[in-house]
C-alpha cells in the first residue's frame, strides 16, 4: 500500500470497455515525486490524501481480477501530516 495525494482528474474519452465509468485520477506520492494514474474506487477529490494498492490487489479492489488496473485508490485518509512522514 502507498499513501498518495490526489492531484487532479484525468479525462480519457477513448479507453477500454473494461474500465466502465470508473474515474481515473492523477496521484502523486510526495511533493515533486513521480505521478501515477489510479482508478478511484471510493470517490476522491483533488487534494485528498489516499491509500492506494497495486498489482492484483488493485484489480480486485477495482471490481474484478480481470479489471485493467495497476493502481487503485481504496481509502481516503481523514487526517495526515506530511511533516510526520
Amino acid at each position: 500500500m502507498k499513501i498518495m495525494r490526489v492531484e487532479k482528474t484525468l479525462v480519457s474519452t477513448n479507453r477500454l470497455d473494461g474500465f466502465g465509468r470508473r474515474p481515473l485520477l492523477v496521484v502523486q506520492e510526495k511533493e515533486g515525486g513521480a505521478r501515477s494514474v489510479a482508478v478511484d474506487a471510493v470517490g476522491c477529490i483533488p487534494g485528498d490524501w489516499v491509500i492506494c494498492v497495486g498489482s492484483s490487489a488493485a484489480r480486485e479492489a477495482a471490481g474484478s481480477k480481470e479489471f485493467p488496473s495497476d493502481l487503485t485508490i481504496v481509502g481516503i485518509i481523514d487526517h495526515w501530516s506530511v511533516e510526520n512522514s
